[in-house]
């Protein structure tokens, strides 16, 4: 289904890492960005992202492209659709273009956006728990796939990305794989999951667990289900890392982080800890709330660095250190590509 993105603003910010991921890894098609900022310049050049789609003003420039839907790719600080969006969002409702979004709010509840809807068009807020949750069992662990989590040292380091890297590396080795998205861009990307952050914490391991178990089912006895990350251990505002444990029961862990990083990014007063003893918590905390008899605890088999700061020469080196270091592979599934990582996932 062709989509348009709106990334107001997005294109070259943070705030824009919904629609990035969507341009880096969806592989339908993508037949127009808006972002006035940086309308008619080259979308490689904005973002770095080798994707050829044109870079238009507003809605009534895209809609040139046929695009189907509409998506909002910006995750701003609230979740509160922004103003500066608001006049594209309704002109595309009003063109008869369907609207997904992963904002906090839920558009579907606004007036003036559900009257300008087209018959047989549909809005879908995808952050809503889903229905008849219960609470975990750790009923993952009894399967027989391979369940790699992906556990980072901060918010926004790369989990999905990696993942996703890690989930295209094993289609093209013949591996048969199945993404869990757990945020809105991993869900946007891979069409289903669950939005961790919509469920009621009670229920958090449960939705986990139950999406884990459903995407098992797509697979043979030893398939690989990725599940994205999100938040992190180090971080004074995350809690997400303990449901994704439980839910998942994982086989093995991935560890993400950015390079030279050494305290939480929008919080420099809180310092991380060392790799090393990342590494040890983690797998203390995987390592329990797990049957009696069941699989060994999980480890950290690999190490996805995220080099995006750093130039080639910096990023080989770094590599090679924590390489080094930590014991494990470690490559940026970006920059070097994600089979080293997936062989050392995969590895017995």
């Amino acid at each position: 289904m062709p989509l348009v993105l709106m990334q107001h603003g997005g294109l070259a910010s943070l705030t824009g890492k919904t629609g990035l991921a969507m341009l880096r890894h969806r592989q339908g098609p993508i037949v127009a960005v808006i972002d006035p900022d940086h309308a008619g310049q080259r979308l490689d050049l904005v973002t770095g992202i080798a994707r050829h789609v044109p870079v238009v003003r507003n809605l009534a420039e895209a809609l040139v492209h046929g695009p189907a839907v509409a998506v909002i790719g910006l995750a701003p600080s609230g979740g509160v659709l922004p103003d500066a969006m608001r006049a594209d969002v309704l002109a595309a409702l009003k063109a008869g273009l369907s609207l997904a979004s992963g904002l906090h709010t839920y558009l579907n509840e606004d007036p003036e956006l559900r009257a300008a809807l087209q018959p047989g068009r549909w809005i879908w807020d995808l952050r809503r728990e889903p229905a008849g949750l219960g609470v975990g069992q750790a009923r993952a662990a009894t399967l027989s796939c391979q369940r790699i989590l992906a556990v980072g040292t901060d918010m926004a380091v790369g989990k999905m990305s990696a993942c996703l890297a890690v989930h295209e590396a094993a289609c093209r080795a013949g591996v048969p794989a199945a993404f869990v998205g757990t945020g809105q861009a991993g869900i946007l990307i891979s069409g289903r999951g669950v939005p961790l952050d919509a469920v009621r914490v009670d229920f958090a391991a449960g939705a986990v667990e139950a999406e884990v178990l459903s995407a098992a089912e797509t697979l043979p006895q030893k398939g690989l289900v990725l599940v994205e990350g999100q938040g992190s251990l180090c971080h004074p505002g995350s809690s997400a890392t303990l449901p994704l444990l439980r839910g998942s029961q994982p086989t093995a862990l991935m560890m993400v982080h950015r390079a030279r990083q050494t305290t939480i990014e929008r919080l420099p007063a809180i310092p991380l800890p060392s790799l090393e003893e990342l590494v040890a918590i983690c797998e203390s905390l995987a390592a329990i709330a797990r049957p009696a008899g069941g699989s060994a605890a999980p480890k950290v088999r690999a190490l996805a660095l995220n080099t995006a700061r750093l130039n080639q020469s910096e990023a080989s080196d770094v590599v090679d250190e924590l390489s080094d270091r930590l014991g494990v592979v470690c490559r940026d599934p970006i920059r070097h590509g994600a089979e080293e990582l997936l062989q050392a996932l995969l590895a017995p």
